[in-house]
């Protein structure tokens, strides 16, 4: 896999210093650094966290999680786009090696990143715009966004010059089979993917 490098700065780090600091006085709380400023989001609710466990049952079935790839939650992307930013996808797809790409503060650098994946929130606008930038300026492959709010599914591929050349957008009732850069066949049931992050109705 071919990414945009990424150097490793030595400079003080005065944002990530602060980061570090807000998730120790808020435990399980995500918190990043994109494009120069932190971004603090709340713990995942059951809907949430039931739609990712079930969105890694196809990536498990198809063999990403094996010799060559794992399939890994919440692990640090380290950004090209700032001194000290990075992301903490909520799902991604790696190359085995992962480990000797390690950057800094529980991050690593793009190139064993295949695909990262997003389940919306509360701030599902920094998924689908601020992140979009992020990882299309990491050159991360394909990267998938759970719309919860507007009950869609994203897909972006072929990041060139800091964006998403391709953006397609899936409605329940869609079968979507993702890119075979992953390495293997993946498809995702749109409906059932988004019924599984919606709470239960009484």
């Amino acid at each position: 896999m071919s990414a945009a490098s990424v150097e490793r700065p030595h400079d003080d780090r005065p944002l990530i210093a602060e980061a570090n600091r807000l998730m120790d006085r808020n435990p399980g709380y995500r918190v990043e650094i994109i494009g120069g400023q932190i971004l603090v989001s709340p713990p995942p609710d059951v809907p949430h966290a039931r739609a990712l466990t079930d969105l890694m049952v196809p990536f498990l079935t198809a063999g990403l999680h094996g010799i060559e790839s794992k399939v890994l939650q919440g692990i640090g992307l380290w950004l090209p786009t700032g001194t000290e930013d990075y992301a903490i996808p909520d799902l991604a797809v790696v190359d085995t090696d992962i480990e000797d790409h390690y950057v800094e503060n529980n991050c690593y650098d793009p190139a064993p990143f295949r695909l990262v994946l997003e389940v919306t929130s509360s701030n599902y606008q920094t998924d689908l715009r601020t992140k979009v930038a992020a990882y299309a300026g990491a050159a991360v492959p394909v990267y998938v966004i759970v719309d919860r709010k507007h009950q869609r599914l994203h897909v972006l591929t072929d990041p060139a010059t800091g964006e998403y050349t391709n953006h397609r957008v899936h409605a329940p009732g869609e079968l979507v089979t993702l890119p075979d850069t992953l390495g293997a066949k993946v498809t995702l049931d749109v409906a059932e993917i988004l019924k599984a992050g919606q709470p239960k109705s009484d």
